[in-house]
């Protein structure tokens, strides 16, 4: 079954932060992930939530999906991630069937 991390990002480093989206994408691969979303325009349609920026990775499975949050491949990326912006993510379950 799918699995989606879904993280809500505030970027307090915006120049070091560049590089950090230049290095996640080569530790999906691996892992099967692919980006849905990718701090595209959001708008609030209800309630008071509002992301500066969000991001929706889908992977095969939640066990792909924490495999890559916790893989080697991704440590480097991930502790630049953290030292520039502070987020919100959580890993969710897909629907399953067509």
């Amino acid at each position: 079954m799918s699995a989606y991390i879904v993280v809500e990002v505030e970027v307090h480093d915006p120049d070091r932060y560049e590089n950090y989206k230049a290095m996640v994408p080569p530790s999906l691969a691996e892992y099967g992930g692919r980006f849905l979303v990718r701090g595209g325009k959001v708008e609030t349609l209800e309630g008071d939530w509002s992301p500066r920026r969000f991001v929706m990775v889908e992977f095969p499975s939640v066990e792909k999906a924490k495999a890559w949050w916790d893989s080697a491949g991704y440590a480097e990326a991930k502790a630049l991630r953290q030292a520039t912006a502070k987020t919100q993510m959580i890993v969710v379950e897909g629907v399953e069937g067509p």
